[in-house]
């Protein structure tokens, strides 16, 4: 099983060479920007307020609310799409949705600033001044937003598997590397690998599915998987909350049963 998610600088061509890494490997091929669609319409939401909020670091009152469940949903999707095996995703952050243990491969592509800012003003038509300017803020307010949701500096090399300076060799080249590497991977399967991402994909779909409830929405909680078995935790999830969440999550596919764990609530201190 190979599962290639690729993040972008931006102007550093992430999504050309995912393309041309599916093309090689016979794999599926979906841009961030196609998630996005599909998130937006299971999901019925504004697409253009999800890519909105992909790129801009969300405000204070905005953190426990939008952001997180725009991310929760595309979460959903995106590891769906990923439990299918073999494919590849370039961009919109899609690789830090995967889940540790091996499931995929975690790729960053980069290049200098100077030849960002060319690319972006070919790509966009801007002047240059302009495309400066969209390069520099574009990686402020990502790297903010991932620093929010995730607790991860996107500029981190020690949380991707590779990361690709895509100036340094062609396009081909690289490509060529992802795709020797994504054999590699998939001659190595294995059952656990696979029952991985599945349980990954089970629990966000779970999540989401609890997160889009209008009676439970915001609520605080955590969904984990193991073959099938589905535990929700959280404050306040005691009678009746707790079968409203079982009867939620009863109806993804793939669950086989759900155990709901309520969390005592946190000691009140009174003062006199």
């Amino acid at each position: 099983m190979a599962v290639i998610a690729i993040s972008q600088q931006i102007g550093s061509r992430g999504i050309e060479l995912g393309e041309l890494a599916a093309r090689e490997l016979g794999y599926r091929f979906q841009t961030g920007e196609q998630l996005i669609a599909e998130t937006a319409r299971r999901f019925n939401v504004s697409a253009e307020q999800m890519k909105w909020f992909d790129v801009h670091a969300p405000h204070f009152w905005e953190r426990k609310t939008e952001g997180s469940r725009f991310a929760a949903y595309y979460r959903a999707v995106f590891l769906q799409e990923a439990a299918l095996d073999r494919i590849v995703v370039a961009g919109r952050g899609s690789s830090h949705f995967l889940p540790e243990g091996g499931c995929g491969i975690r790729v960053r592509t980069m290049a200098p600033v100077a030849i960002r800012i060319k690319q972006v003003a070919r790509e966009e038509k801007l002047a240059p001044a302009a495309a400066d300017k969209r390069v520099r803020d574009f990686d402020t307010e990502v790297k903010a937003r991932i620093q929010t949701l995730f607790g991860q500096d996107i500029e981190d090399p020690a949380i991707y598997d590779l990361v690709i300076n895509t100036s340094r060799l062609s396009l081909d080249a690289h490509a060529n590397t992802l795709a020797a590497l994504a054999t590699h991977i998939d001659s190595k399967g294995s059952p656990e690998r696979t029952k991985c991402m599945s349980d990954a994909a089970i629990a966000a779909q779970v999540h989401a599915a609890l997160v889009a409830h209008p009676k439970i929405g915001d609520t605080q909680m955590s969904v984990n998987c193991s073959a099938g078995r589905v535990r929700v935790s959280g404050v306040g999830l005691v009678p009746p909350w707790d079968n409203l969440v079982i009867g939620v999550a009863q109806r993804i596919e793939g669950v086989a049963s759900v155990e709901v764990g309520a969390e005592d609530d946190p000691v009140t201190l009174t003062t006199s």
